[in-house]
């Protein structure tokens, strides 16, 4: 018997060596499937859709505080056409116009998103927006 496994036999407890690069080669893989997960989870926040406003709420517009009025209230937008992405709503958050907005209706609507709740259709995109992966 080596002096090594006489020492792994006397020491109940301690993990072998042998056990020990079992444990590492193991967290190595995990490091490895876990990277790209997270990188698909950023990829699809980013993809993710905000109506603006929500399909039930579709016959309201949405005024400059991004509250919810009637159609025919002065200085208020229309719906926005198609729901806005993750991605053009990152921009926006950071200053920039939505796609195919003016730059009131673009702050009217972001407005609106940051009023967003729990339950609301968008809601869970703009939190994860929120949340920055490092």
């Amino acid at each position: 018997m080596s002096k090594i496994d006489k020492q792994e036999r006397d020491a109940p407890g301690v993990p072998t060596r042998r056990q020990a690069l079992m444990l590492g080669a193991v967290a190595a893989s995990a490091v490895v499937s876990i990277r790209p997960a997270l990188a698909q989870a950023t990829g699809s926040v980013l993809n993710c859709d905000i109506p603006v406003p929500e399909a039930g709420r579709a016959g309201h517009h949405i005024a400059p505080d991004g509250s919810l009025v009637p159609r025919d209230t002065p200085g208020a937008f229309a719906p926005a056409p198609r729901p806005f992405t993750g991605e053009e709503v990152r921009a926006a958050l950071d200053g920039r116009s939505l796609p195919g907005t003016t730059m009131e209706q673009s702050q009217a609507y972001t407005n609106y998103i940051r009023r967003l709740q729990h339950g609301m259709s968008g809601f869970t995109c703009y939190a994860s927006l929120q949340n920055p992966r490092g």
